[in-house]
C-alpha cells in the first residue's frame, strides 16, 4: 500500500445531528417515560457511530490501482491529477462541473485532488476527491 487515507465526519457535524437525535429522545421521554427513552437514546447513540463510519471515505493506492470507496481504477488509466484549494475545488463541484465525472467529495472536506482519466472506452472525464493530502496523494498515484 501506497497512500491510504480515511476521511471521517468531523465531530462538529456530528455534534449538531446528536443534539438534533436527542430531541427525539426528550420528546419521547415526555411522551412515554423512562425505558422508552433509555431504549431510544441507545438506538439514537448507535445510529450515530454507525453513521460516523458509515460516511468515511476510504482512498488507497497499491501498485495497481487507485481505490475510492468501492470504486476502483487500475493506475495505467490516470492521466494529469491536479491538487485543489478551497477555492478551486468549489468551482469544479459546483460552476465548471462535468455531470459525467465521478464525485467522491465531502462537504466538509475544503480540498481535493482531480484525477484526469484516459480512458477511451470510459465516458468518465474525472475523477473529484476530497483529500486532506492531495499532494501525497498526487505523488502516490505517480509513483
Amino acid at each position: 500500500m501506497r497512500y491510504r487515507e480515511v476521511i471521517h465526519t468531523p465531530l462538529w457535524l456530528l455534534a449538531i445531528v446528536y443534539f438534533f437525535m436527542l430531541s427525539l429522545v426528550i420528546s419521547i421521554w415526555a411522551a412515554l417515560g423512562n425505558n422508552p427513552a433509555l431504549i431510544t437514546l441507545l438506538v439514537v447513540t448507535t445510529a450515530l457511530i454507525w453513521i460516523y463510519y458509515a460516511t468515511a471515505l476510504t482512498i488507497e493506492v497499491d501498485s495497481k490501482e487507485l481505490r475510492v470507496g468501492n470504486a476502483h481504477i487500475q493506475l495505467a488509466f490516470i492521466g494529469d491529477c491536479v491538487d485543489l484549494d478551497n477555492e478551486a475545488i468549489r468551482r469544479v463541484r459546483t460552476r465548471d462541473a462535468d455531470p459525467q465525472a465521478f464525485l467522491a467529495i465531502r462537504f466538509w472536506s475544503p480540498k481535493g485532488v482531480r484525477v484526469e482519466i484516459k480512458d477511451a472506452r470510459d465516458s468518465t472525464p474525472y475523477w473529484l476527491i476530497s483529500s486532506a493530502r492531495g499532494a501525497e496523494l498526487i505523488k502516490a498515484l505517480k509513483e
